[in-house]
């Protein structure tokens, strides 16, 4: 089978290897479409940490970082009777980064880190389940704590995850939800999705008052920067939830403590994923809008290229187009 190998930053190689074979609880899947993570293979290809006391090493793990992936069931271990032969499924759980990842032709996994996925929908429509997964988390977090339903939201940060938790917050009833971005097309999309209005940066702090005249109640950061946290926080009047990966502090002080919650980001758990997969059932949640490329696995170096010039949103790649 073809798979890909990060080398060294932007060194890539695309390498044969036998296929895999599933043992005692295990499917393998054969990888029809495979979604990158911008935060992972951004930060691979520069070295740089993703989180405090992280380090890559390389050459990476074959197939890594790719665990956003769909496709269809073609072998089966033993004592597994939840799943079969053709079934639809996508990978929701990331099992780490020291096991061949979906930037190949075939995976196998644990029958618990897949999930059966909507016949109706292309195995591209299907390939970011995981990334729904990460983004309900938080989602089903902020609505434990009642800070969707009737409420006005701001999703900071429009990329992939940002466009998944502005359906998730129309779906749970949110009464007016406010998006910020820099990039004119992501705001473009999100209004298409579900947003009410949009902002730049800068326009967002012309037109989004203190907190002493609040009219954001809850907020989702989906930037995991300083400036968009700290922006929020001095503009939300109860609840916001950190989604996006936070490398620094942020300050917390006298305008903040009366009446503010900050959430951080909760664990990764299988009702999430049954969560997204649900709304794409039910057609409350749309995936292709947030990929904007569809290329061969080949194309990888491409695809971050892309992504570093930002005109890309999220690429999806084939691993048996040429």
């Amino acid at each position: 089978m073809k798979a890909l190998q990060i080398l060294s930053g932007a060194d890539v190689a695309v390498v044969d290897l036998p296929i895999p074979q599933p043992g005692p609880g295990e499917v393998r899947v054969r990888i029809d479409a495979v979604t990158i993570c911008t935060q992972w293979d951004l930060h691979l290809r520069h070295n740089s940490p993703m989180f405090p006391g992280h380090q890559f090493h390389y050459p990476y793990t074959v197939g890594q970082p790719g665990h956003e992936g769909s496709g269809v069931v073609d072998a089966v271990g033993a004592n597994v009777a939840e799943l079969k032969e053709g079934d639809r499924v996508s990978l929701w759980r990331d099992p780490g980064h020291d096991v061949q990842g979906c930037f190949a032709q075939y995976v196998v996994r644990e029958t618990s880190e897949v999930i059966q996925v909507p016949e109706g929908l292309s195995p591209v429509a299907t390939a970011p389940v995981e990334l729904a997964m990460c983004v309900a988390c938080s989602i089903m977090q902020m609505d434990s704590m009642h800070a969707i339903d009737g409420k006005r939201i701001a999703v900071a940060g429009l990329g992939p995850a940002g466009l998944i938790a502005i359906q998730m917050l129309k779906a749970e009833g949110a009464a007016h939800i406010t998006g910020i971005d820099p990039v004119e097309k992501r705001r473009e999309i999100a209004i298409q999705l579900g947003a009410d209005v949009t902002y730049s940066p800068e326009e967002a702090a012309a037109a989004i008052p203190l907190r002493n005249a609040a009219i954001l109640d809850s907020a989702i950061d989906c930037v995991g920067a300083e400036r968009s946290v700290q922006f929020l926080m001095d503009r939300v009047a109860d609840t916001i939830s950190i989604f996006g990966v936070l490398r620094c502090e942020v300050k917390f002080g006298v305008p903040h403590y009366i009446g503010l919650r900050l959430c951080g980001y909760p664990p990764h758990n299988r009702p999430a994923a049954e969560y997204a997969v649900q709304l794409m059932t039910d057609g409350k949640l749309d995936l292709m809008p947030v990929i904007s490329h569809v290329m061969p696995m080949a194309a990888y170096r491409e695809a971050i290229d892309m992504l570093e010039r930002q005109e890309a949103t999220k690429v999806c790649l084939l691993p048996w187009m040429d």
